[in-house]
């Protein structure tokens, strides 16, 4: 019967995944073993099972295999050219940058109100109280900006009143209401009105009298007092 391939993920059910561990932490153990006796190879193995036991293997020390490790790995860090290790650094911090990212967008998803399922009753209270201060922060900034440009206004309108009155000043404008000339008498168009009432006054002489006839006629006609 062929075997079918396993696939690497997690496996769900806690019986098999105990059974498998058990399987398998032999076969590497055994593998280890026959690689350091076949091959004259200094092997160190240690595992921890998923609740913690511990179960290894060393060829000869594991405390001095693991001296020998920690002293080899430093030793390459510092053979290491200085490119490669600038490359290592920037390497981890993009990968640094990319979680603070995801959690940013995260967070910003659910301030917009978007992906809230997950969310405990603890998160959605944090949300609101974060919302609450947002709101009262923008208000008050609002109200700083209204007043600023109050005072603004109000500084424009005293150039333009200032500007203005010196306009009149410069070219002899009076305000309305002002003062004409005391007691010199009225303007040109007030004496040119009385002058007409005074002409019209002197005339005494007016026709009231029917006359038929054309109009060349009536000045012939014989006065009569």
């Amino acid at each position: 019967m062929v075997r079918g391939k396993t696939q690497m993920r997690r496996i769900e059910n806690a019986t098999s995944r105990q059974v498998t561990f058990s399987k398998r932490r032999n076969g590497l153990l055994k593998k280890a073993f026959e690689l350091s006796v076949l091959c004259d190879a200094e092997v160190a193995l240690i595992i921890f099972s998923p609740r913690g036991k511990l179960y290894e293997f060393a060829s000869s020390s594991m405390h001095e295999t693991i001296e020998r490790y920690q002293k080899h790995t430093k030793d390459s860090q510092a053979n290491k050219p200085p490119v490669e290790h600038n490359m290592q650094q920037l390497k981890h911090e993009a990968a640094s940058m990319m979680k603070k990212i995801e959690q940013l967008e995260t967070s910003k998803r659910k301030l917009l109100g978007e992906s809230l399922s997950s969310c405990t009753i603890e998160e959605l209270q944090q949300l609101e109280q974060q919302l609450e201060r947002s709101v009262t922060t923008i208000r008050a900034r609002k109200m700083q900006v209204y007043k600023q440009q109050i005072e603004h206004l109000k500084e424009k309108e005293k150039a333009l009143a200032a500007e203005n009155a010196m306009l009149c000043e410069k070219f002899g404008f009076q305000t309305r209401g002002g003062g004409g000339g005391g007691g010199g008498g009225g303007s040109n168009e007030e004496r040119g009105a009385i002058a007409p009432s005074a002409e019209i006054s002197e005339v005494s002489d007016v026709e009231t009298e029917l006359f038929i006839g054309p109009p060349e006629t009536r000045n012939k006609r014989p006065f009569h007092k």
